[in-house]
């Protein structure tokens, strides 16, 4: 029931100098209460004026809060419920991209495939004349294998003891001679060494102490195809180092005389 004019009413009594709590004591104990509770009702009252509206407009802006909230808890269950749909979009875009990726992928390697084929193609295409020549080739081979072959073991089974020049007689002027009178066909200059062993094979043979000559090549094949151990009539003890050397890793026993 405080009001201004109440207020106004107690100031003059406010600004007395024995209105004080010391000087009601001194009267009576009852009337330094009551002196005490009016100056603590208006301080009250003072505060209070500005408290009352803050508590209004507390309670005002509690209110449009609680608005402000619901609307809020509103706007995020839509934004919760666009936010799944646009999940589910995202996963099936990024589906769509890798299936896309894949497929790009998959047309680039067919791509690369058809060029490398196409390639292949042209690059075949200019073979066609030499594999049919060569195929030509392989049929007269074969015709002439029977005699090619009659030739080489020869050599290799009677050839082993003789010098170049009668290894050449046997073959150019005696045996040759023989195949043409029975109409067995061979090869012209057969060339024993590339028909009995391969090229790797002689440069390993000469890394080895083999001499590179024609004589010592046949020599080499010999000791190495024919079928019966050789015996080696070697001066100049070439032969021998190259035995040595060729079946080191064999752990060759040499017994000396």
């Amino acid at each position: 029931t405080i009001n201004d004019e109440t207020v106004e009413l107690v100031q003059p009594y406010f600004e007395m100098e024995d209105y004080t709590l010391q000087h009601g004591k001194k009267v009576c104990g009852n009337v330094a209460g009551l002196l005490s509770w009016t100056q603590a009702m208006v301080v009250f009252y003072g505060v209070n004026r500005e408290v009352l509206p803050l508590k209004a407009n507390l309670a005002k802006q509690e209110g449009r809060l609680k608005i402000a909230n619901a609307e809020k808890d509103k706007a995020q269950a839509e934004l919760d419920e666009k936010q799944a749909e646009l999940d589910k979009v995202q996963a099936k875009f990024d589906a769509a991209m890798k299936e896309k990726m894949d497929l790009e992928n998959d047309a680039e390697t067919c791509k690369r495939k058809m060029q490398a084929a196409s390639a292949l193609i042209d690059g075949l295409s200019g073979e066609k004349v030499r594999w049919t020549q060569q195929s030509k080739e392989f049929k007269s081979q074969i015709k002439r294998l029977v005699g090619d072959i009659l030739l080489c073991t020869g050599f290799l089974s009677y050839c082993g003891p003789f010098n170049q020049d009668f290894r050449n007689l046997l073959l150019k002027d005696l045996w040759e001679a023989e195949l043409r009178a029975h109409k067995i066909p061979f090869t012209e200059d057969l060339n024993l060494i590339s028909m009995l062993v391969d090229q790797p094979t002689i440069s390993e043979w000469n890394l080895q102490g083999l001499p590179g000559d024609h004589l010592s090549i046949q020599n080499g094949i010999i000791v190495t195809k024919a079928s019966r151990y050789p015996l080696l009539v070697d001066p100049q003890t070439q032969g021998k180092a190259w035995v040595k050397n060729r079946e080191q890793e064999n752990e060759l026993q040499v017994n000396s005389v």
